[in-house]
Protein backbone atom coordinates (compact mmCIF):
# COMPACT_ATOMS: atom_id res chain seq x y z
CA UNK A 1 0.00 0.00 0.00
CA UNK A 2 1.40 3.80 -1.25
CA UNK A 3 1.44 6.47 1.76
CA UNK A 4 -1.59 8.02 -0.38
CA UNK A 5 -3.36 4.76 -0.33
CA UNK A 6 -2.89 4.33 3.61
CA UNK A 7 -3.83 8.02 4.46
CA UNK A 8 -7.24 6.91 2.51
CA UNK A 9 -7.72 4.11 4.01
CA UNK A 10 -7.58 5.96 7.98
CA UNK A 11 -10.26 8.39 6.69
CA UNK A 12 -12.44 5.42 5.39
CA UNK A 13 -12.05 6.56 1.50
CA UNK A 14 -12.14 3.95 -0.94
CA UNK A 15 -9.75 4.44 -3.91
CA UNK A 16 -11.26 3.59 -7.23
CA UNK A 17 -8.17 2.52 -10.02
CA UNK A 18 -9.14 2.85 -13.56
CA UNK A 19 -9.31 -0.85 -14.49
CA UNK A 20 -9.40 0.19 -18.33
CA UNK A 21 -7.36 1.72 -20.86
CA UNK A 22 -10.03 3.78 -21.81
CA UNK A 23 -11.22 4.88 -18.01
CA UNK A 24 -7.15 5.58 -17.72
CA UNK A 25 -7.71 7.71 -20.91
CA UNK A 26 -10.61 9.91 -19.68
CA UNK A 27 -8.87 10.63 -16.21
CA UNK A 28 -5.17 11.83 -18.22
CA UNK A 29 -7.08 14.23 -20.61
CA UNK A 30 -9.14 15.55 -17.49
CA UNK A 31 -5.93 16.16 -15.80
CA UNK A 32 -4.57 17.26 -18.91
CA UNK A 33 -6.80 19.76 -19.38
CA UNK A 34 -7.70 21.14 -16.28
CA UNK A 35 -3.33 21.78 -16.21
CA UNK A 36 -3.67 23.52 -19.77
CA UNK A 37 -6.52 25.90 -18.73
CA UNK A 38 -5.55 26.70 -15.58
CA UNK A 39 -1.61 27.48 -16.14
CA UNK A 40 -2.96 29.70 -19.09
CA UNK A 41 -6.00 31.72 -16.67
CA UNK A 42 -3.30 31.98 -14.38
CA UNK A 43 -0.87 33.46 -16.51
CA UNK A 44 -3.85 35.56 -17.89
CA UNK A 45 -3.75 36.80 -14.53
CA UNK A 46 -0.64 37.37 -13.80
CA UNK A 47 -0.52 35.16 -10.85
CA UNK A 48 2.81 33.78 -9.95
CA UNK A 49 2.38 32.23 -5.88
CA UNK A 50 0.67 29.63 -4.16
CA UNK A 51 -2.03 31.94 -1.81
CA UNK A 52 -3.25 34.23 -4.92
CA UNK A 53 -3.73 31.27 -7.11
CA UNK A 54 -5.57 29.49 -3.80
CA UNK A 55 -7.86 32.38 -3.99
CA UNK A 56 -8.20 32.08 -8.01
CA UNK A 57 -9.42 28.67 -7.66
CA UNK A 58 -11.87 28.99 -4.90
CA UNK A 59 -13.60 32.32 -5.69
CA UNK A 60 -13.61 31.78 -9.78
CA UNK A 61 -12.07 28.53 -11.14
CA UNK A 62 -14.05 26.11 -9.47
CA UNK A 63 -17.08 27.82 -9.29
CA UNK A 64 -17.30 28.28 -13.70
CA UNK A 65 -16.48 24.68 -13.69
CA UNK A 66 -18.82 23.30 -11.40
CA UNK A 67 -21.49 25.47 -13.11
CA UNK A 68 -20.55 24.13 -16.63
CA UNK A 69 -20.02 20.21 -16.00
CA UNK A 70 -21.73 19.41 -12.47
CA UNK A 71 -24.58 16.70 -12.77
CA UNK A 72 -27.07 16.92 -10.05
CA UNK A 73 -26.86 13.59 -7.71
CA UNK A 74 -29.70 10.84 -7.96
CA UNK A 75 -30.40 11.26 -4.27
CA UNK A 76 -30.86 14.72 -2.20
CA UNK A 77 -29.50 13.22 1.58
CA UNK A 78 -26.04 14.35 2.29
CA UNK A 79 -23.61 11.20 2.94
CA UNK A 80 -20.82 13.83 4.17
CA UNK A 81 -19.06 12.35 7.52
CA UNK A 82 -17.47 15.03 10.21
CA UNK A 83 -14.09 16.09 9.21
CA UNK A 84 -11.70 15.36 11.40
CA UNK A 85 -10.10 17.43 14.26
CA UNK A 86 -6.92 19.04 12.98
CA UNK A 87 -5.19 16.89 15.44
CA UNK A 88 -6.18 13.55 14.21
CA UNK A 89 -5.41 15.08 10.77
CA UNK A 90 -1.61 15.58 11.26
CA UNK A 91 -2.03 12.07 12.08
CA UNK A 92 -2.95 11.02 9.19
CA UNK A 93 -1.48 12.84 6.64
CA UNK A 94 2.51 12.10 7.22
CA UNK A 95 4.57 9.64 5.79
CA UNK A 96 5.08 6.44 7.66
CA UNK A 97 8.06 4.09 7.07
CA UNK A 98 9.18 0.91 9.11
CA UNK A 99 12.87 0.77 10.22
CA UNK A 100 14.79 -2.13 12.32
CA UNK A 101 16.61 -1.05 15.40
CA UNK A 102 19.87 -2.22 15.62
CA UNK A 103 21.71 -3.86 18.41
CA UNK A 104 23.02 -0.60 20.10
CA UNK A 105 19.11 1.49 20.21
CA UNK A 106 20.63 3.25 16.96
CA UNK A 107 17.81 3.67 13.73
CA UNK A 108 18.77 5.43 10.46
CA UNK A 109 15.70 7.66 8.61
CA UNK A 110 16.96 9.63 5.81
CA UNK A 111 20.90 9.47 6.29
CA UNK A 112 19.91 10.69 10.03
CA UNK A 113 21.00 8.47 13.25
CA UNK A 114 18.38 8.09 15.79
CA UNK A 115 19.23 6.93 19.10
CA UNK A 116 16.46 5.39 21.43
CA UNK A 117 16.46 6.46 25.12
CA UNK A 118 15.61 3.42 26.89
CA UNK A 119 12.77 3.87 29.05
CA UNK A 120 11.25 1.03 30.92
CA UNK A 121 11.40 -2.92 30.67
CA UNK A 122 8.47 -2.90 27.92
CA UNK A 123 10.25 0.03 25.35
CA UNK A 124 11.31 -1.44 22.01
CA UNK A 125 14.55 -3.89 22.39
CA UNK A 126 17.25 -4.91 19.37
CA UNK A 127 15.77 -6.48 16.23
CA UNK A 128 12.76 -5.05 16.83
CA UNK A 129 10.25 -3.30 13.79
CA UNK A 130 9.27 0.53 14.81
CA UNK A 131 7.04 2.77 13.01
CA UNK A 132 8.84 6.48 11.49
CA UNK A 133 6.58 9.26 11.17
CA UNK A 134 7.43 13.07 9.16
CA UNK A 135 4.90 15.41 9.89
CA UNK A 136 4.02 17.79 7.11
CA UNK A 137 6.84 20.22 8.40
CA UNK A 138 9.42 17.83 8.91
CA UNK A 139 9.20 17.12 12.42
CA UNK A 140 10.06 12.91 13.44
CA UNK A 141 8.10 10.73 15.72
CA UNK A 142 8.77 7.23 16.42
CA UNK A 143 6.13 4.25 17.86
CA UNK A 144 6.56 1.21 19.06
CA UNK A 145 3.19 -1.04 18.97
CA UNK A 146 1.39 2.54 19.47
CA UNK A 147 3.39 4.02 22.43
CA UNK A 148 5.58 6.86 21.12
CA UNK A 149 9.42 6.54 21.50
CA UNK A 150 11.91 9.36 22.63
CA UNK A 151 14.70 9.57 20.51
CA UNK A 152 17.33 11.63 19.84
CA UNK A 153 19.52 12.55 16.95
CA UNK A 154 23.43 11.49 17.12
CA UNK A 155 26.34 12.66 14.35
CA UNK A 156 26.94 9.56 11.92
CA UNK A 157 29.36 7.35 13.15
CA UNK A 158 33.08 8.06 11.74
CA UNK A 159 34.24 4.87 9.28
CA UNK A 160 37.10 2.51 10.93
CA UNK A 161 40.65 3.96 10.74
CA UNK A 162 42.93 1.73 9.48
CA UNK A 163 45.48 0.86 11.98
CA UNK A 164 48.92 2.70 10.87
CA UNK A 165 51.84 -0.15 10.01
CA UNK A 166 54.78 -0.03 12.30
CA UNK A 167 58.06 0.51 10.76
CA UNK A 168 60.05 -2.25 10.74
CA UNK A 169 63.31 -2.56 12.54
CA UNK A 170 65.50 -4.17 10.16
CA UNK A 171 64.98 -4.74 6.73
CA UNK A 172 63.36 -7.44 4.87
CA UNK A 173 65.64 -10.15 3.04
CA UNK A 174 66.31 -9.74 -0.62
CA UNK A 175 63.98 -12.42 -2.16
CA UNK A 176 66.91 -14.68 -3.15
CA UNK A 177 66.07 -16.79 -6.92
CA UNK A 178 64.76 -20.85 -6.04
CA UNK A 179 67.57 -23.51 -5.42
CA UNK A 180 66.92 -25.91 -8.15
CA UNK A 181 67.30 -29.56 -7.09
CA UNK A 182 69.56 -31.98 -8.57
CA UNK A 183 68.68 -35.75 -9.01
CA UNK A 184 70.35 -37.52 -6.59
CA UNK A 185 72.73 -40.39 -7.83
CA UNK A 186 73.99 -43.37 -5.66
CA UNK A 187 77.97 -43.84 -5.94
CA UNK A 188 79.68 -46.95 -7.60
CA UNK A 189 79.80 -49.04 -3.50
CA UNK A 190 76.17 -48.46 -2.70
CA UNK A 191 74.43 -51.70 -1.98
CA UNK A 192 71.73 -50.64 -4.82
CA UNK A 193 74.78 -51.10 -7.36
CA UNK A 194 75.72 -54.36 -5.43
CA UNK A 195 72.48 -55.68 -5.93
CA UNK A 196 72.20 -54.81 -9.70
CA UNK A 197 75.91 -56.34 -10.31
CA UNK A 198 74.98 -59.47 -8.28
CA UNK A 199 72.00 -59.92 -10.69
CA UNK A 200 73.66 -59.82 -13.63
CA UNK A 201 76.62 -62.42 -12.62
CA UNK A 202 73.32 -64.52 -12.01
CA UNK A 203 72.14 -63.97 -15.75
CA UNK A 204 75.13 -64.69 -17.19
CA UNK A 205 75.63 -67.84 -15.41
CA UNK A 206 72.30 -69.36 -16.12
CA UNK A 207 72.88 -68.20 -20.37
CA UNK A 208 76.52 -70.11 -20.18
CA UNK A 209 74.78 -73.21 -18.43
CA UNK A 210 72.62 -72.85 -21.26
CA UNK A 211 74.99 -73.03 -24.34
CA UNK A 212 76.67 -76.02 -22.59
CA UNK A 213 73.75 -78.25 -22.38
CA UNK A 214 74.01 -80.61 -25.69
CA UNK A 215 71.44 -80.56 -27.74
CA UNK A 216 68.96 -83.72 -27.81
CA UNK A 217 66.94 -82.95 -31.16
CA UNK A 218 68.31 -85.52 -33.66
CA UNK A 219 69.21 -84.50 -37.30
CA UNK A 220 66.54 -84.49 -39.83
CA UNK A 221 66.40 -86.35 -42.73
CA UNK A 222 67.59 -85.38 -46.48
CA UNK A 223 64.08 -85.08 -48.47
Amino acid sequence: MTQFGRMCAKLGIAVIAASSPQAKGRVERQHGTHQDRLVKKLRRKEIANHEAANVYLETEYLVEHNRRFARAAAKGEDYHRRAPRAAELDRIFRLENERTISNDGVLRYQNRWLQLVPQSRQSASAQDKVLVYEGRHGNLAIEYRGRTLRWQEIPAPRPPIERERKPAGKPAPEPQPPQVQRKWVPPSNHSWREAARRGERQRARKLAAMAARPSSAWPSAPP
